[in-house]
């Protein structure tokens, strides 16, 4: 699954829609490392606890400047 972040700073996305947008983003890494990851039952524990910080990086590494 890929997130389309070309359009994210466009005036049609609420900060509603921005945040689902973000934690979309986060939740696709988490899959990825969760993925690749030795078999480790506590990875997705800890990736899911980081989801929030996750998508607070990508929507601020987003705003534009």
């Amino acid at each position: 699954m890929s997130i389309d972040l070309t359009k994210y700073n466009s005036h049609v996305h609420s900060p509603d829609d921005k945040r689902a947008i973000a934690v979309s983003a986060a939740l696709s890494l988490i899959q990825a490392k969760v993925s690749n990851a030795p078999t480790n039952g506590t990875i997705l524990e800890s990736e899911m606890s980081s989801l929030s910080a996750y998508a607070d990086q990508i929507q601020e590494a987003l705003k534009s400047k």
